[in-house]
């Protein structure tokens, strides 16, 4: 399904034969995700699913203190909300625009209406929640196992590989966030990846210099993850 004015597109929606494509066309609406944007809290029913074009939407478990840490990433690859397509559904995590950019959007009764004529559709929405649970999975472990610089190389090597380009707007308070760690603890290591020359920061902006040295330094969930994405998800790598 194409995009041709914003000139991009979501691998999912790119995926459908084009008969069930033409089943959700004429209900998608774009949207702009400007970032910190809130898409949903956990026990909102779901009302929208989001398809994102451009940008990246994060999805994180929000502790009752009101702490939070993100446990999922989804931009061109994938889709937010897309189970309620087979009923009602509430929201278990926090989605929030991270990266600001493009969106597909559809509301969850016509999207529901389109699940019941197509398998393929039903199909793809199995497939895709399978590989972001795989995501989650290896989230919960790479949060647990392994420190702060190889985690912060992982989630800027995916952050790049969603949102596409080399530069990321991001303050280090919300990457603190992200990574459920202090704001100043973000600050020496996004310095100690600058002096080795992997990112240039200033100014809530991050640069990827040097792609290799990211992937050097991240641990092995970042091509796990990519690795169950490409598993799980049809067609050829967003780009």
């Amino acid at each position: 399904m194409e995009f041709p004015a914003l000139g991009v597109s979501n691998r999912l929606l790119d995926s459908l034969p084009p008969a069930e494509a033409a089943l959700l066309k004429p209900q998608l609406k774009t949207i702009k995700m400007v970032q910190g944007t809130l898409l949903q809290e956990p026990g909102d029913q779901i009302g929208h699913i989001y398809f994102p074009l451009s940008g990246m939407i994060s999805l994180l478990a929000v502790m009752k203190q009101g702490n939070s840490v993100e446990v999922a990433t989804v931009g061109r690859e994938g889709t937010v909300g897309a189970m309620s397509g087979f009923g009602p559904r509430h929201a278990f995590t926090r989605a929030i625009v991270q990266v600001e950019g493009t969106a597909a959007r559809i509301s969850t009764q016509h999207f529901q209406e389109a699940m019941k004529k197509s398998a393929s559709l039903r199909e793809m929405v199995v497939r895709f929640n399978e590989g972001l649970l795989a995501q989650v999975q290896q989230t919960a472990a790479c949060n647990a196992l392994h420190d702060l610089e190889q985690r912060l190389c992982r989630w800027l090597l995916q952050t790049q590989d969603r949102a596409g380009g080399d530069m990321i707007t991001l303050t280090h308070e919300f990457l603190s966030q992200m990574l459920a760690v202090r704001r100043t603890t973000v600050t020496l290591v996004a310095r100690s990846l600058q002096d080795a020359g992997a990112i240039e920061y200033r100014r809530g902006k991050i640069k990827i210099v040097d792609r290799r040295k990211l992937e050097k330094r991240a641990c092995e969930c970042y091509k796990v993850v990519s690795q169950q994405i490409d598993k799980h998800l049809p067609g050829a790598k967003a780009s």
